[in-house]
């Protein structure tokens, strides 16, 4: 089984995934914990105010278990887990309230119950969550005597296999060293006391030192040594693992995937798939019509004050690239006396430019005349956050000048992203821009709905203070 080590910000909220060399107990626990935890504090949430689990109760526990299990993942249970179950939790809830108000089931529950419920599970999570991290270190799960292994080709790979496995003791594998055949000056200076021979003398080795697992990080190829290594390897019980070298390419949400039985290996893909699909579009949907119904008064104020400062219309439309590449239509207030559709030119607003309406520039100021792409949230084109959209123009621009610009194209463009909190709103110079691209590829290898929650958050923070809107 591979097992595809990815990099991760410090801001993006991952879980700790699963592994066929855990332990069947930690693996079993992984994988039940948090949906037993949601069922059991729904049945706890009954009793408590003495309601008995009958036909409508016993589906939303059913429900609650597929669901939890779907969004909230596999637990986190080695040292420094994290709670990003706090974002997703939410989601869980939203999913089974929509499917039993579909089924005309949601008045035959008790609101308490599910306030409760809902208020009380997260709490649960975490004191489930800490208590087992707990238990399996009285247990000795974390001291329980680990396998040996080694690693064939002292790479970059290699050193990060190496440094996976010391960090996660619930893997209970110990690398003893690393085999390779090149001379000690081609060896990374930090690392090259650790080779204890060459591959050649790998089987005998094992042999003798009861070694358990073999990683080779070497190129997957028919390689005669490779096929020597194997066939001498028969002779023990060790289990082999490839290690292949993806970080060689510009990954992008990078996982193990299998069709009919033939394992690929996706290098470049969007992180919005399954549950994360789902996810991401109920946190749209919920957010920007929480956010239309709270600035609907704003909304009119806006509207007459754009008719009523300038002429023309209210809504100015342009057209720029959405998910995949596919020409959308994104809507803003006008702030400008001029516009440009961006299908064939594009000029960048500047500081003190006369096309800006004085109205407009209060509108550019605030961040006002983005709240129509609320309208687009709820449409489907745009998401609250993602890579910025650009015109048309802008893009066709750039795709030839800056390598992998399309690749921001995998996901929906958002309102707000990753490289606007971080000072890269405005500017189409070229190094501005390579910026920019920059961190929309950042975003998509490091997605989460807790990244999500941090950027609307800083977004919030840094708009009234945005020194390059104009």
């Amino acid at each position: 089984m591979f097992h595809v080590l990815d990099r991760t910000l410090p801001q993006s909220a991952r879980s700790s995934g699963l592994t066929a060399t855990e332990p069947p107990a930690v693996f079993a626990v992984k994988t039940l914990l948090y949906p037993v935890l949601a069922v059991g504090s729904l049945l706890a949430c009954l009793q408590f105010w003495g309601v008995p689990l009958y036909g409508p109760y016993f589906l939303l526990a059913v429900l609650t278990f597929l669901a939890a299990a779907d969004f909230l993942d596999v637990a986190e249970i080695q040292r420094g887990a994290g709670i990003y179950f706090l974002v997703r939790w939410p989601l869980v809830v939203g999913f089974v309230w929509a499917l039993l108000h579909l089924s005309a089931l949601s008045e035959r529950f008790e609101f308490r119950v599910l306030a409760s419920w809902a208020l009380v599970t997260p709490v649960v999570l975490w004191v489930g969550q800490t208590a087992t991290r707990l238990a399996f270190r009285r247990t000795g799960v974390y001291t329980a005597r680990p396998r040996k292994a080694v690693i064939v080709g002292l790479t970059e790979s290699g050193m990060r296999l190496e440094k996976r496995l010391r960090e996660n003791p619930l893997l209970r594998t110990q690398v003893i060293g690393y085999f390779d055949d090149r001379p000690g000056r081609r060896l990374p200076a930090d690392n090259a006391m650790k080779v204890l021979g060459k591959p050649a003398s790998l089987p005998e080795f094992v042999l003798r030192n009861g070694i358990g697992v073999v990683y080779i990080t070497l190129p997957m190829t028919r390689d005669p040594r490779i096929l020597q290594l194997l066939d001498a390897l028969r002779d023990s019980t060790a289990s082999v693992y490839f290690v292949p070298d993806l970080f060689v390419f510009d990954l992008i949400q990078a996982r193990l995937d299998v069709i009919g039985g033939i394992p690929i290996v996706a290098v470049r893909e969007s992180p919005f798939y399954g549950a994360s699909s789902i996810g991401k579009r109920l946190s749209d949907i919920l957010i920007a019509g929480a956010a239309v119904a709270l600035s609907a008064p704003l909304l009119l104020f806006i509207a007459i004050g754009v008719r009523w400062t300038s002429p023309g219309r209210v809504i100015f439309k342009q057209r720029r690239y959405g998910l995949d590449g596919r020409e959308i239509m994104v809507y803003k207030f006008r702030s400008m006396a001029v516009t440009e559709d961006g299908a064939t030119e594009y000029t960048q607003v500047t500081r003190n430019d006369s096309r800006v309406t004085r109205f407009g520039a209060f509108l550019r100021k605030t961040s006002f005349d983005e709240l129509p792409q609320l309208f687009n949230v709820l449409g489907g084109s745009l998401s609250i956050v993602g890579p910025r959209p650009h015109a048309i123009a802008v893009n066709e621009q750039y795709r030839k000048l800056i390598p992998g610009y399309m690749i921001r194209h995998k996901i929906k463009p958002g309102i707000t992203g990753w490289a606007q909190i971080n000072g890269y709103r405005g500017g189409d110079e070229l190094e501005s821009m390579q910026k920019r691209i920059e961190f929309d590829l950042e975003y998509l290898r490091n997605w989460s709905l807790a990244l999500d929650l941090s950027i609307m958050v800083k977004t919030a923070a840094i708009v009234w203070r945005d020194q390059k809107a104009f």
